[in-house]
């Protein structure tokens, strides 16, 4: 049972493993969002996804494996740290809003400069994932550093800070091509375009959960954008993520491919459907589900090239 002093943010799974971590852990594991891991799929799943689009036409080799892990590791690492990174700029903000309220620096139970040490340390284990990598891979990865560090920023100075999540969180995408291929091509650029059009539709989705506290503190996001016009938006969102997807097939020689775009278009599709501008918690159940859909991706490029080949 979770100690009665601890405060569980309202967007946490209810029981998990962090629940049993030591007391002087588990602030740090919420503060990681280890209780909630869609965060590190959502991360993690481009670049397996990646390497599975660069290997269509061809047989999986065992370093991918390798570079799967390699991947895995990273997102645990620097999703964590971004988290924290999130939370030590958003305390202000985050004490105003009622699902956020309950994080740990809001709450008081770790301080910021702890909070900075932990950021260090998770960056330090994410040196070591990209100090692993080929040199192409890590020049690329190094790029995404002014990505990661500005966005905290852009809820304050701009309506679309969901389209800066989309470049930095499929970063992913771009350094596992360039670690199996060791150059990133046009289709590849489509891929990632495609994901990013993706992202900022899920992400959009998880934002119509805080639209009204948002308001009334300043925090700007696409689904106060889009307001009643959230769902044609995510419509429109999806389908150009689609669009690109299949253009990087086409380009890529590799319309096997398609198949597995087809499966994610669907969910995408329902998805879509189901959003409303006024869908309050029930937005979380529904951005969760794009770990779904991604897995459906992954299983399909997968399971086309095998079968081509």
């Amino acid at each position: 049972m979770t100690p009665p002093h601890t405060a569980i943010p309202k967007d946490a799974q209810p029981k998990s493993w962090v629940d049993n971590m030591p007391n002087w852990a588990e602030p740090y594991c919420r503060l990681s969002r280890y209780d909630r891991p869609v965060g590190i799929w959502l991360l993690a799943l481009p670049g397996w996804i990646a390497i599975s689009f660069a290997r269509l036409n061809q047989l999986p080799q065992w370093s991918d494996v390798l570079l799967a892990l390699l991947i895995l590791i990273g997102a645990i690492a620097m999703r964590g740290a971004g988290c924290t990174y999130n939370d030590i700029l958003d305390k202000d903000f985050d004490a105003k809003v009622d699902r956020t309220a309950g994080r740990p620096i809001p709450s008081g139970r770790i301080s910021v400069k702890n909070a900075w040490i932990w950021t260090i340390v998770q960056c330090l284990i994410g040196l070591g994932v990209l100090l692993a990598l080929p040199h192409n891979a890590q020049v690329i990865s190094l790029a995404s550093i002014p990505l990661v560090a500005a966005y905290p920023l852009m809820k304050r100075i701009t309506w679309w800070p969901q389209v800066w999540l989309g470049f930095t969180f499929n970063w992913a995408i771009l350094v596992a091509i360039a670690a199996v291929n060791g150059h990133v091509r046009t289709p590849d650029i489509l891929l990632y375009l495609g994901f990013v059009f993706w992202t900022i539709g899920y992400d959009t989705i998880y934002a119509l959960q805080d639209k009204e506290d948002d308001a009334m503190i300043g925090v700007r996001s696409t689904a106060r954008r889009f307001g009643n016009q959230v769902r044609p938006a995510i419509f429109t969102l999806y389908g150009i993520s689609i669009a690109l997807l299949c253009a990087a097939c086409l380009m890529r020689q590799a319309p096997i491919g398609l198949i597995g775009i087809a499966i994610f278009s669907g969910h995408l599709f329902l998805q879509a459907l189901r959003t409303t501008p006024n869908m309050g918690d029930s937005a979380l159940l529904l951005f969760k589900s794009n770990r779904e859909a991604a897995l459906l991706l992954l299983a399909g490029f997968g399971l086309s090239s095998l079968v081509l080949v």
